[in-house]
């Protein structure tokens, strides 16, 4: 699980925008991007956004997540 210092430690490196990248959202976790497709796919973390041909997370919705223990997405919805 990814620590709050460590989501500060992202931003400090350049990842502080809104929207997140799949190669971003890779980071935070410490995994690969394909992992991260994974996990959406099965409805395992929250939903990406998709504008036209980007995919993109918002960066508050995946440490929501991070925080909240990394719940399946529908569990989540719950407990927003």
């Amino acid at each position: 699980m990814v620590m709050m210092a460590e989501l500060k430690e992202e931003k400090a490196e350049g990842i502080d925008a809104a929207m997140l990248t799949v190669d971003q959202v890779a980071r935070m976790l410490c995994c690969s991007p394909r992992t991260v497709r994974r996990l959406t796919d099965a409805g395992r973390m929250p939903r990406p956004v998709k504008l036209n041909a980007l995919v993109r997370w918002h960066r508050e919705t995946v440490e929501n997540w991070i925080n909240q223990g990394c719940p399946r997405a529908k569990d989540m919805e719950v407990l927003v």
